[in-house]
């Protein structure tokens, strides 16, 4: 553990300095100086900024980069191979224990101080990342990490504890969370906390929202453990209050005020000349999906085709011109080639090839390529900052898919699925500002047909620029049933992280104990167990996602 807090994140002090936050998540001035506090003196409202803010980095680097390829919400078309591909190793788990760092002097300072507030919030944080690490990783330090302070081989060189131990664990640190945090008022005066503003109740909703998280992701292995923890939750409301509206999310704005507190694919402080951003487009499956479902969300997250292609066998061959924004060709010009003439919106196939810049008959193919034939992103996502771009941890949407996939699965009786996956749809179209489309579109291709598979893909849908839940979520169900592409270096989807190498060697005894307990699978190949393609205890037994 840090013996001094030498700086605050500057996406942190971005929020302090500007006070950008929307709503009722804004930061204003504090007087206390980061620089060179020891951690003996620091006041742990410091500390709960800078977890936050850097929680949202952490998550969005997650949601909107790699794991958004993994899950076909996007795709890129140069600096590719880790997000189209697969091409993964060697993947470190640092910036996750160097924020628990940050949560577990959070803690120690508030209870030290006597202020119950913090340490209420400190252990959802802590919760929130173990489970995180445990959700990528599988088996991991727990109960001796962040503590090497304490020196000696059992805190320099923990043990792994048990993915099972782990969630297990941070299950009852949530249960104490709501507790502690229950004993207060409603309103804590902390404009440090920038993701509820001292909002008690909403960080109540946040801890029994993960609970619920956490025990749907458990169900398949400890089922009786879920459904009498979900149960326990759902019974008493007023002891243990969730997510139900899309005001309650638990979403952090980014300032925009440097490159640090920017959204990542922003084009003011990228460094970039903008290609950060021009290289993110749609995905195929993603476009065809909302297309199938006359799905507006797509006018929110995608750009319209700059130059629409039409195939018109009737042209002389070898025609290709552009007349009046549209480029028209003859029959032959696409011979052998795939070519999307929809005039609205295209994206590209996952791991289409290893030059995906080509796609959909690009002129100009190759790392600084322009193609005006696919959808780029929105815009909006070349803006440092914005009323849309924030970190979505939890989301009403989320909670209630939870409840329309548990009440289905006769897990618990949540009440009806039907009622809590049109809740779950409605509260995505709130927060994405479409909610007047709401009517029309869940009386249409949309409407209810009973079936996990149609929760699971809204639920995926609803993840946009959050994938990282969907992704735990199709290793567990299957759904939706995502294909992985030709040019991808294995057939199936990836189902967990590398272990680093550092760990690896520094920690060998316990991190190669570990690594045993992970079973290959016949994608695992030369990786053997510490592979992508190995499944750690959540999977294990399960036949799932293959």
């Amino acid at each position: 553990m840090k013996n001094y807090i030498k700086h605050i994140s500057a996406f942190a002090m971005g929020l302090i300095l500007s006070g950008s936050m929307t709503a009722c998540k804004d930061l204003t001035e504090t007087n206390i100086n980061p620089n060179g506090v020891e951690s003996t003196a620091v006041h742990p409202n410091l500390l709960l900024t800078t977890v936050l803010s850097n929680t949202a980095t952490s998550d969005v680097n997650l949601g909107f980069g790699d794991i958004a390829g993994v899950m076909q919400h996007t795709q890129k078309d140069a600096w590719f191979t880790g997000h189209n591909n697969f091409e993964w190793s060697n993947q470190s788990w640092t910036g996750n224990y160097s924020i628990l760092e940050d949560v577990k002097m959070m803690e120690q300072r508030a209870e030290a101080l006597e202020l119950p507030f913090y340490v209420g919030v400190a252990k959802v944080m802590n919760a929130y990342h173990f489970a995180r690490i445990a959700d990528l990783w599988g088996d991991a330090p727990y109960m001796d990490a962040v503590s090497g302070d304490q020196g000696g081989e059992q805190y320099l060189l923990p043990a792994f504890d048990s993915q099972q131990e782990i969630y297990e664990g941070v299950i009852e640190e949530l249960k104490e969370a709501n507790d502690i945090l229950a004993a207060l008022g409603t309103f804590e005066a902390t404009p440090q906390d920038i993701l509820f503003r001292g909002n008690v109740l909403k960080w109540r909703q946040f801890a029994n929202s993960l609970r619920l998280r956490l025990y749907l992701r458990v169900s398949e292995k400890m089922p009786d453990m879920a459904s009498q923890g979900m149960l326990e939750i759902l019974n008493d409301a007023s002891r243990y209050p969730i997510i139900t509206d899309a005001s309650d999310d638990a979403a952090i704005s980014f300032p925009g005020g440097t490159s640090a507190n920017s959204w990542p694919s922003n084009t003011e402080f990228d460094g970039s000349n903008g290609s950060n951003y021009r290289r993110i487009k749609m995905c195929a499956t993603l476009v065809e999906v909302l297309q199938s479902l006359n799905d507006n969300r797509i006018s929110v997250w995608a750009e319209k085709v700059q130059v629409p292609i039409v195939l018109d066998e009737s042209l002389p061959a070898g025609t290709d011109e552009i007349i009046d924004g549209k480029r028209y060709i003859s029959a032959d010009i696409a011979v052998g080639k795939t070519v999307d003439t929809d005039p609205e919106y295209v994206g590209i196939p996952p791991a289409v090839s290893n030059i995906p810049s080509e796609y959909n008959l690009n002129p100009t193919p190759g790392q600084q390529s322009y193609n005006p034939h696919v959808s780029f992103i929105s815009e909006r996502y070349t803006a440092p900052s914005g009323a849309l771009l924030k970190a979505r941890l939890l989301s009403a949407a989320e909670v209630h898919f939870i409840l329309a996939e548990a009440s289905l699965s006769g897990l618990v009786n949540a009440g009806s699925a039907k009622d809590h996956y049109e809740a779950g749809v409605k509260a995505s179209f709130e927060a994405w500002d479409l909610e007047n489309d709401f009517d029309e579109y869940i009386n249409g291709e949309a409407a209810f047909d009973n079936s996990l598979e149609q929760i699971m893909t809204q639920k995926w849908i609803a993840s946009w620029t959050a994938s990282t839940e969907s992704w735990f979520d199709y290793r567990r169900t299957g759904y939706p049933e995502l294909v992985a592409g030709p040019a991808a270096i294995r057939s199936v989807l990836p189902v967990r992280f590398y272990y680093m190498q550092d760990e690896l060697t520094i920690n060998e005894k316990n991190a190669s104990e570990a690594v045993s307990r992970l079973e290959t699978t016949q994608f695992s190949q030369a990786d053997d167990k510490n592979s992508a393609w190995s499944k750690f205890w959540l999977l294990q037994g399960t036949g799932k996602p293959w």
